[in-house]
């Protein structure tokens, strides 16, 4: 389970995972250095502050390198030495002490280097294959205005089990959201197999009924002779008609868009099918449900991250409410409005988020 954070409380708890470490970490060796050899010189009553020149080599692990750990540990080593500091006369154990502590800081700094740079090369994959499986969006596809947002569940990923894309087509600006059973890089097979067959159905599918069909054989043919697969995924499919004045609509066990119209915000009525892949006996699939747009009405697409967020009283994330007090935000602004509403209200995050906004423009005259 994940809790939602603030900006700066992550970048102050990701450095413990190979992110780099804020600004005070980074000075404090220094500041601690300074302090305790001015305080020194200052007095002679200060001398029994020197134990904490101990923990400089230490601290310098968190922030340096091998050559500057290895500086900071000399530079201990030279106060210590000084007479004026009235620190001199450390007995042979303790000074051989801080001279192991420091070559061991050292060593231990240059292990720390070279993970860093792993974990540097492996962020960089992530990226890569992030961009790969889904590229940014552009801002606008064929007159309808594009604005997503994704943030994975598991910590030290970049890709999850969430999935959003929007394609322009022979029949029409096509999007899609969907989210994959499972998290992180265990999904993320099936996230580039549904996006594929998403892709090349949108080119050549005459309605939103085949195009889910067709990603539905997609996860069949994947799971089958694979015992206990269980490989299923919700999805939403949309489709704008080519004066935007309309907006036809699929679902496949996934949560209906908000349709916000002026400051109101409502929750489509659509007729639920059943998840892709599932093949369940006897259940009819999705219906296409017809929706008109009016000027400036917008789209707002959620996974389960969003929906299901709850609260310190276990309730729900009131997302269609939220959304009407958000109206007056940029479509293009409004997905970072509601991951900071959910921040500010202190919404707790269990799943993957994803977040599209979608703004048909009509044609101009």
């Amino acid at each position: 389970m994940r809790g939602v954070s603030s900006r700066g409380d992550r970048e102050d708890r990701g450095w413990l995972r190979g992110a780099p470490p804020p600004w005070w970490v980074r000075v404090l060796p220094v500041l601690l250095l300074v302090a305790v050899s001015t305080a020194t010189l200052l007095t002679p009553h200060a001398r029994d502050l020197g134990f904490l020149l101990g923990a400089i080599p230490p601290l310098a692990v968190l922030s340096y390198g091998p050559l500057a750990t290895a500086l900071l540990g000399l530079a201990v080593i030279v106060v210590l030495n000084v007479p004026a500091t009235h620190l001199n006369r450390p007995g042979n154990t303790d000074l051989l002490t801080i001279v192991f502590v420091a070559a061991l800081s050292v060593f231990v700094s240059y292990v720390r280097s070279r993970r860093d740079a792993q974990l540097d090369t492996e962020r960089a994959i992530g990226e890569a294959v992030q961009r790969a499986v889904m590229p940014p969006l552009p801002k606008r596809v064929a007159g309808v205005g594009c604005t997503g947002f994704y943030r994975a569940a598991q910590d030290g990923t970049l890709v999850g089990g969430d999935f959003f894309d929007v394609r322009d087509g022979p029949y029409g600006v096509r999007a899609v959201v969907g989210d994959v059973q499972g998290h992180g890089l265990s999904a993320l097979a099936t996230v580039v197999s549904l996006l594929g067959a998403f892709r090349e159905a949108v080119l050549d599918q005459p309605d939103l009924e085949a195009v889910a069909a067709r990603m539905d054989r997609r996860l069949a043919v994947d799971s089958a002779g694979v015992r206990h697969a269980e490989l299923f995924a919700t999805g939403v499919l949309l489709e704008f008609s080519p004066d935007r004045r309309v907006v036809r609509v699929v679902a496949c066990g996934h949560p209906a868009p908000v349709l916000l119209h002026g400051e109101h915000a409502r929750e489509l009525t659509v007729a639920p099918g059943p998840p892709l892949g599932l093949g369940l006996v006897g259940v009819d699939p999705p219906k296409e449900v017809t929706v008109p747009l009016g000027p400036d009405d917008r789209l707002f697409l959620a996974s389960d991250g969003v929906w299901e967020a709850r609260d310190a009283d276990d309730t729900f994330y009131p997302l269609p409410a939220r959304l009407a007090a958000l109206a007056r935000t940029p479509p293009a602004e409004l997905p970072g409005a509601v991951w900071a509403d959910l921040v500010q209200l202190r919404y707790t995050v269990r799943d993957d988020v994803t977040m599209l906004v979608l703004a048909p423009a009509p044609p101009a005259a």
